[in-house]
């Protein structure tokens, strides 16, 4: 699956589970945080898409909502295979 389809998939999983997606400048790579009663993610938009994509799917991991779609589910599978979360959840 081509890297701008898997963001897509992403974001819309982010936005399906009740979160904002917001791209950002700034010297950060991203992650969820609360802004008042609202959750949002924010992924800074200078990253590579690999690190969007990276940054979008650590965070419906931490998460781990149910009905995520099998798509979804394989991008997030793929990633963690790849130990690319390895180091943020120790």
């Amino acid at each position: 699956m081509k890297k701008q389809k898997q963001l897509e998939l992403l974001e819309s999983a982010i936005n399906g589970i009740g979160l904002k997606l917001r791209y950002e400048k700034g010297s950060f790579i991203g992650g969820e945080c609360r802004i008042r009663e609202n959750r949002v993610v924010v992924v800074n938009k200078f990253l590579p898409i690999e690190g969007k994509i990276a940054t979008i799917a650590s965070v419906i991991r931490k998460i781990n909502p149910s009905g995520l779609s099998p798509e979804v589910i394989t991008i997030i599978d793929t990633l963690t295979a790849n130990d690319l979360f390895s180091k943020q959840n120790q």
